[in-house]
């Protein structure tokens, strides 16, 4: 079982439970994952933190953004999508998503703090190689 965490989040991925290998949370929430919700979760927010290193040097100090992608469910072989958005400025910014399943499976959403958001970010970076969770 491999534990991160930090002020307001928290990564937990146990391969030993299945389906839900993975725990996700943030300031009072918490949701499992699969590992292929895991990984299209990486790759959605390391496509914003990609977008947002493209646009911050365009923003003026006092400019703020946001940046939304939804990524379908289906590339990890379930039903539904993920829809992210990350939102600040030049520095600061948070994170929120929500899972919307096929029929019949569950849903939700979470969101961190602009203080948790690097951190938690940081965390997944290198996530599939690090842990053998690449396809």
């Amino acid at each position: 079982m491999k534990v991160c965490e930090g002020e307001g989040w928290r990564l937990v991925i146990d391969p030993a439970r299945h389906p839900f290998a993975v725990l996700i949370g943030g300031q009072g929430w918490a949701a499992e994952l699969t590992r292929d919700e895991l990984l299209v979760l990486g790759r959605a927010v390391a496509r914003l933190r990609h977008q947002h290193a493209e646009l911050v040097a365009q923003l003026m100090l006092e400019e703020s953004l946001e940046l939304e992608l939804e990524l379908p469910l289906l590339a990890a072989g379930e039903p539904g999508s993920l829809w992210m958005a990350l939102e600040g400025d030049r520095q600061d910014w948070t994170l929120r998503f929500v899972l919307s399943p096929g029929p019949g499976g569950r849903a939700f959403e979470g969101a961190w703090s602009a203080a948790a958001s690097g951190s938690f970010v940081a965390a997944l970076e290198g996530i599939e190689a690090r842990l053998g969770l690449a396809e």
